[in-house]
């Protein structure tokens, strides 16, 4: 069981350590995708279940009932804390250690590859492939956890994993009662003007971590980019002066401090790490949006053709 000293109910800061860990490296390969595909799963549950799975890494196990059909999520969450802590605690034994401290290495290795058996194995009913965009997973499929013994509610409306974790799903009896029980819009993309849409997507590939196709017409200069539920297409532009009037609005935007494109994330601080590490430029981070009064967790990048993207996680 993990040893450590977690919050009660801030699984964000839980996330952060894990995060932290796996990203030093030294951890098996699919480590990175077991706590995306744990951290997918808590995405899509109930703001209760969430809470309850908090309670099981603190040691509670009288669970009501309706966490019965959940409980390998939070088995495995404990079981990855466990894996990191160990890898924590192998970094303080010295490369040439003492007879004990060799014996204490060898136990470490064989838990961490009891722990890692598990590691993305289906679970709840899915399967992770990292080759697959990510963020494709049915909330309404997902057991609620809720403690109603509701087991045929639905998720809809994004809301937060605590005050300050989004991307959270409720009962459909909060979304907007004006909405059709009928999805005709399902998503939108917008259209990103280029001067060269391959340089533009290349970075977007290599520096975001988008996937790049271009559309079913491939006579179209369009180019497809897509990263778990956010899609952007791009356009190659070959008129100088529709290139040079969108700069002259682009610029006009960007000086009354508006952004080019809007992301909500469900782990912003996870996402900043990810693109700092990728040397994208950060503009204004999560650490000092944390510090101005009434505003959201953000941060903002630029990408290689100079647009804001301001990421935010979404509050209730």
């Amino acid at each position: 069981m993990p040893s450590r000293n977690y919050p009660e109910h801030d699984i964000n800061v839980v996330f952060d350590y894990i995060h932290s860990i796996v990203s030093r490296g030294h951890v098996a390969k699919n480590a990175p995708d077991e706590m995306s595909f744990l951290n997918r799963l808590f995405s899509a549950l109930p703001v209760e279940a969430v809470e309850y799975g908090m309670q099981f890494l603190h040691g509670r196990r009288d669970l009501p009932s309706s966490c019965d059909e959940i409980l390998p999520l939070f088995i495995r969450f404990t079981n990855l804390l466990e894996y990191c802590e160990i890898v924590e605690k192998m970094e303080d034994i010295p490369v040439l250690p003492t007879p004990e401290e060799l014996q204490i290495r060898i136990r470490m290795n064989q838990t961490l590859d009891e722990l890692e058996k598990p590691f993305c194995t289906p679970l709840l009913g899915f399967k992770y492939n990292k080759d697959l965009p990510e963020g494709t997973i049915d909330p309404a499929s997902l057991p609620s956890g809720s403690g109603r013994n509701t087991s045929n509610e639905t998720g809809a409306e994004e809301t937060s994993h605590t005050d300050s974790s989004p991307n959270q799903l409720t009962s459909s009896e909060s979304q907007d009662e004006s909405s059709s029980s009928l999805h005709l819009m399902n998503d939108i993309a917008p259209v990103f003007l280029c001067r060269d849409a391959l340089r533009t997507a290349l970075f977007y590939e290599e520096k975001l971590g988008f996937h790049a196709a271009h559309l079913d017409d491939e006579s179209m200069p369009h180019i497809r980019l897509r990263r778990d539920n956010i899609e952007i297409v791009l356009v190659s532009c070959e008129s100088e002066e529709l290139v040079s009037a969108f700069a002259q609005v682009q610029e006009l935007k960007h000086k009354k401090g508006l952004y080019d494109l809007y992301i909500f994330a469900s782990e912003p601080k996870m996402l900043q790490m990810e693109l700092e590490s990728s040397g994208v430029t950060i503009l204004r981070s999560l650490e000092e949006s944390d510090k101005t009064p009434h505003k959201n967790r953000e941060f903002t990048f630029t990408d290689i053709d100079g647009r804001r993207i301001c990421v935010s996680q979404r509050l209730q």
